[in-house]
Order: C-alpha cells, then structure tokens, then sequence
C-alpha cells in the first residue's frame, strides 16, 4: 500500500488484507494514532476496527494520509481543524481577502453617488442619471445573485 501525505511524499507499507485501519496507523504512526486520518476514494476511514479486505484496499493502492500538527487529542466523533491548513473562519479570524471587501466597497461607492445626485441634483445630466440607476440596477442583481 503506499501512504501519500499532503506534501505529495509518499512511503509504501506492507500490509495483510486482514490488517485493520487501526492496526496500519499503530505500525506506521505509533503514539500518534489519534493525530492520523486515512483517506481512501474519498472517504474517510474511521472505523478502526475494519480490514483492508473489507475496504476493498489491494495491493499497490493509495490512501492519503492527514497529520495533524496540534497536541490536542480527538475522538472518532470530534474533528479538530488544523491550524496549519485552516481557513481563517475555521480558526475563528475573520477572512479579509480583497474578495471580501469587494462588495461592501462598491455598495459605498454607490451610496456616495447617490447621495451627490440627491444633495447635488444640478450636476447631474440626464443621461448620467439614467446610467446611474442601470448601475444600481445592475449591481442590485450581482449582490442578491452572489447571496
């Protein structure tokens, strides 16, 4: 079996088919069992207690295997986000991506051009107001459509 880590490294394991999950992270992982996650076809597996054989796991197969870098401990039940590979909402920050401000941005912009052409209604033409409310029009639709 080989075992592929996220750094796309990857160490090959012999293994019976009547090996279990548990048994494979006490062989390759000793002392941190609970600090291992195995991913195969995309699911993860955490019954400890199941074989490979019954995993359908043959020879030269790979299952991707997760460390986590934390002294926290967790459960089968309790999933703990790394704090290396963590987004910023998982670990509790808040996101601030040039993204995120973009929205909030363009609706002050907005309400700054608005607020002009009420308080300043001589400056504005005609066609400058109608293209006014195309844009609020239009950016109403990107900011619902986005939510």
């Amino acid at each position: 079996i080989r075992l592929k880590f996220l750094n796309d490294t990857e160490e090959v394991a012999v293994a019976r088919p009547e090996d279990t999950v548990g048994g494979l992270k006490s062989k390759y992982f000793p002392g941190q069992e609970h600090q291992v996650k195995f991913i195969y076809r995309g699911q993860l597996l955490q019954d400890q207690g199941r074989t490979l054989r019954s995993l359908h796991i043959t020879d030269n197969c790979v299952i991707h295997c997760h460390r986590s870098r934390g002294t926290a401990t967790t459960t089968a039940t309790t999933v703990l986000p790394d704090p290396v590979t963590a987004t910023p909402a998982e670990a509790g920050g808040l996101p601030l991506a040039a993204g995120n401000l973009l929205l909030p941005a363009l609706m002050l912009v907005l309400g700054v051009v608005w607020y002009f052409h009420i308080n300043y209604r001589q400056l504005f033409t005609a066609p400058a107001t109608v293209s006014l409310i195309g844009v609020t029009v239009l950016f109403s639709f990107l900011a619902f459509g986005m939510y």
